[in-house]
């Protein structure tokens, strides 16, 4: 927390720093709105700190936030968030600049969702008998918002990277596409989470371009990206199976059955591109495991 607590106006960062230890590790996300109380959601409990924070407080939080932006703070604000030290990533909203019909920029921001970044380390290892027999499966991992598709995918990148002795797996060449800045947390172009030594990430990069550069100028052996679900994103998958590239993905969704509902997510699996699909949920936290299921739709595990 203290890289969050360092950018937040000083009032707030009062009051996140006395709140207990076990409320303040579990923080999931801190929400500011101009005029209205602080909302702090931590072990899926969301409450009001008894503070209004103001336009005052906004504009040093911005002031603070300029100085942690990789590009200028004007292009992350066209992009709607701002990715700071530790990966942790602060999503926008205010008014909308458009410029031929797209968002060229947000001016007189009024609300800021702070969403902490949690590395847990360890958190896929469960999950390599079923995705790992002589080389990685091409995976899905599918989820609502807030299941820890993200940071299951990120701890699979590190395994990929730094291999695991215990099971037998070297380490092979990692490629991150992390458009959003969320799966790496670059500052700076440097990944500000643990991956090892075999990893490249393309950051704050179109996923479906970002693929095809690294197809064609990385060879990875493991392309990772989260939340797949665009017409660009299909062609790009297709030519990494067809370059041998083994992919890792995420996209939103409350199971396989829903996502195979959506034409374009429909296509791909009927293809049989991937051979595992990982579904979460929230029933008993983040990264609850419903099942895994292989390319034909069957259950090959319910209990991880």
């Amino acid at each position: 927390m203290e890289n969050i607590i360092r950018i937040l106006p000083t009032e707030i960062s009062k009051l996140i720093n006395v709140l207990p230890d076990e409320t303040k590790d579990g923080i999931e996300e801190i929400r500011l709105r101009v005029n209205r109380q602080v909302e702090v959601t931590a072990r899926e409990v969301t409450s009001c700190l008894p503070y209004l924070f103001t336009q005052s407080d906004a504009e040093q939080l911005i002031s603070n936030l300029a100085g942690h932006s990789f590009y200028t703070l004007d292009e992350e604000l066209r992009r709607g968030y701002i990715t700071i030290e530790g990966g942790h990533r602060i999503g926008l909203a205010g008014k909308a600049i458009l410029e031929e019909g797209r968002v060229k920029a947000l001016r007189h921001l009024a609300s800021f969702n702070i969403r902490v970044a949690r590395e847990k380390i360890g958190a896929a290892e469960r999950f390599i008998p079923f995705i790992y027999n002589g080389g990685w499966k091409h995976t899905m991992i599918i989820g609502p918002p807030q299941t820890g598709k993200t940071t299951l995918l990120r701890d699979l990148a590190r395994i990929v990277s730094t291999g695991c002795p215990k099971n037998r797996i070297p380490a092979m060449k990692a490629g991150i596409v992390d458009e959003r800045s969320e799966i790496a947390g670059c500052m700076h172009g440097i990944p500000q989470l643990q991956f090892g030594t075999r990893v490249d990430v393309l950051d704050a990069c179109p996923k479906a371009e970002g693929m095809m550069m690294m197809i064609r100028a990385l060879s990875p052996d493991v392309l990772i990206v989260d939340e797949i679900g665009r017409r660009e994103d299909k062609e790009a998958i297709m030519e990494a199976v067809n370059a041998g590239i083994t992919l890792m993905m995420t996209t939103h969704g409350n199971g396989l059955e829903e996502i195979i509902k959506r034409p374009l997510l429909r296509e791909i699996i009927e293809q049989q591109v991937f051979q595992r699909f990982i579904e979460l949920s929230r029933n008993d936290g983040p990264g609850t495991v419903v099942s895994i299921k292989d390319q034909n739709g069957q259950v090959v595990s319910a209990h991880v």
